[in-house]
């Protein structure tokens, strides 16, 4: 995994929503993308929180939402971020560190402009092998 970084192997087609996205709205965004993940976004595209199948889990068994509650309730604004020229070992190394399945991609001019996952790099370890065995 030496020299390989975050921006060959993250996923751009990030799913977004705002702070006062409602969690309803959320969670059916989440299904019908089939995201595990939701990057919570300001007006200028830079990362306010991050809102994850985990968080649901947490809301529905700690704090029975009621209708029209915001996904910034219940988002994690703590979030670790990466940079598209981050090496995938330093990226997966820290993922496994905090137990995260996701991390953004950032840039400094951007905001978000990706998602790196568990997925993404079992996607790209399982491509690699592949190619050395031939």
């Amino acid at each position: 995994m030496d020299d390989i970084f975050v921006a060959r192997v993250m996923s751009s087609d990030v799913q977004k929503v705002r702070p006062d996205t409602l969690v309803e709205e959320a969670a059916q965004r989440m299904l019908d993308n089939d995201v595990s993940s939701l990057v919570v976004v300001d007006d200028e595209n830079h990362l306010e929180g991050i809102l994850t199948t985990t968080d649901f889990v947490r809301i529905v068994s700690k704090s029975h939402p009621k209708a029209e509650t915001t996904v910034s309730r219940y988002m994690t604004t703590d979030v670790v971020t990466t940079t598209a020229q981050t090496d995938i070992a330093e990226v997966a190394d820290t993922m496994i560190e905090h137990g995260f399945h996701h991390m953004p991609v950032v840039d400094d001019t951007e905001g978000v402009i990706g998602m790196i996952s568990t997925i993404d790099l079992a996607g790209y370890l399982s491509s690699a092998e592949t190619e050395a065995v031939r």
